[in-house]
């Protein structure tokens, strides 16, 4: 145990005191909110830039306020000077293009031979702009021919509004659900993520020490099992520090961003509280609150305890792979030919997490990926803020532990002896080998 205590320290201060490791620190977050705003402020400009596009109605059906009920898209109507002159004049200016709308005997021959006129391909959002426009401007004529009441007919629709609640009286969100399905895939996603780049930090030290022979004389007073328990522990705890970390920075970075631009986070919540009273009707308060106690009365805390719980196992079992490839190879470009069978559990799950999960989290497919320990991690994360029965996670925790000790079993093997073999290609009928040996 002192020994094993002795690498994990090793190995956790070779990760934190690496000046690399230090700078993506302290980097990483401030790239990381910049990155939030840059997509923030590009998408903000994308939304509010209008576009201009000019049209021509021989159909004389449309008149200008028909266009101008859009707010997203500047029209002008060059109608009067005809197609030709108009394709001319859109050609030459900076305009998007040129919307043609032509005569008919009827509106669905008119609908059938409208034409948009562009110098390069339209964006998609304006053509489905244009087509909503004239959809409902044909429509509204046609019915208007067939003798139908617009104002009856409008005033036939119903909007339904579903109010949701348990069978006990507890009344519920639509909106919940997706504050839930966020809360899953976040969990899923960061798991995933962590595997993927610690569990190859494992790997790359492993290859290290075995090809500058370190590995030669640590091995002389160390067991193998232990030298690799020590490297993936110590490398997890390397991880969950930086990971606390760029919390507490990126944190640190709002409340500091919030205050450097004079924002009280406090007053805004009064004033748009104030707001809400005056502005929002009741229906749309009494949503907001049912959408915050219900927030509240989620499981936060047991969710967050079964988040550490599969974070670590999850990383734990597929480190003890990502290390058992480092000691089979003698550097990284060989282990690609080993990669495939590690990340497909992880797409895997993160693809029954998205496609199913999602739809149905208390089906059959979900259920039964949230039980197999490599898929369990993200599929049971995405599970557990829809709820799932005690006996289940205890079974996929149970799986999952049993599967962690089996591969470090079989990892160990293959480490035993992969970490003193020096220039021979490895293949999988190799590892076979070592693992009976």
């Amino acid at each position: 145990m002192k020994k094993l205590k002795l690498i994990i320290e090793r190995e956790f201060l070779a990760k934190v005191r690496n000046r690399t490791f230090i700078v993506m620190t302290f980097l990483s977050p401030i790239l990381m909110i910049g990155m939030i705003a840059l997509v923030t402020l590009l998408t903000k400009n994308s939304f509010e830039k209008k576009g201009t596009v000019a049209f021509v109605d021989d159909s004389g059906v449309f008149v200008g306020e028909d266009f101008n009920k859009d707010k997203s898209i500047i029209f002008e109507n060059l109608t009067e000077i005809g197609l030709d002159k108009a394709k001319i004049l859109v050609r030459e200016s900076s305009q998007e293009g040129l919307l043609y709308i032509p005569a008919g005997e009827n509106m669905d021959e008119i609908a059938g031979n409208v034409q948009f006129f562009s110098e390069d391909s339209p964006s998609m959002i304006t053509i489905s702009t244009l087509e909503s426009i004239l959809d409902k401007k044909l429509e509204n004529e046609k019915m208007k021919l067939l003798g139908i009441d617009l104002v009856k007919l409008e005033n036939s629709k119903v909007d339904i509004d579903i109010k949701m609640s348990n069978f006990s009286g507890v009344k519920s969100s639509k909106i919940i659900n997706g504050i839930k399905i966020g809360i899953g895939m976040g969990a899923g996603y960061l798991i995933m993520m962590f595997i993927i780049i610690y569990g190859a930090m494992v790997m790359r030290s492993v290859i290290e020490e075995k090809t500058s022979r370190i590995i030669e004389v640590i091995i002389s007073s160390v067991k193998p099992f232990q030298l690799m328990m020590g490297k993936i522990l110590g490398t997890a705890a390397a991880g969950l520090t930086q990971f606390v970390i760029w919390g507490f920075l990126m944190a640190l970075i709002f409340v500091g961003s919030s205050y450097f631009f004079g924002v009280d986070l406090h007053q805004n919540g009064v004033g748009a509280q104030q707001l809400g009273v005056e502005h929002m009707d009741r229906l749309a308060q009494n949503d907001a609150q049912l959408i915050f106690d219900e927030l509240m009365s989620l499981p936060l805390i047991s969710t967050f305890i079964y988040f550490i719980l599969y974070f670590l196992l999850g990383y734990l079992l597929y480190s003890s792979l990502y290390a058992a490839i480092g000691a089979a190879v003698d550097n990284e470009t060989d282990t690609q030919q080993f990669m495939l069978p590690i990340m497909l559990p992880l797409m895997l799950g993160v693809y029954i997490g998205f496609a199913t999960v999602i739809n149905d989290p208390h089906g059959t497919v979900a259920t039964i990926f949230s039980l197999i320990p490599f898929t369990s991690p993200i599929v049971m994360l995405m599970r557990i803020p829809f709820g799932v029965p005690w006996w289940q996670i205890l079974i996929s925790l149970s799986l999952l532990v049993v599967s962690f000790l089996g591969t470090v079993w079989i990892a160990a093997k293959i480490y035993r002896v992969g970490i003193l073999m020096y220039g021979k290609k490895i293949n999988y009928k190799e590892l076979i080998k070592w693992i009976r040996y």
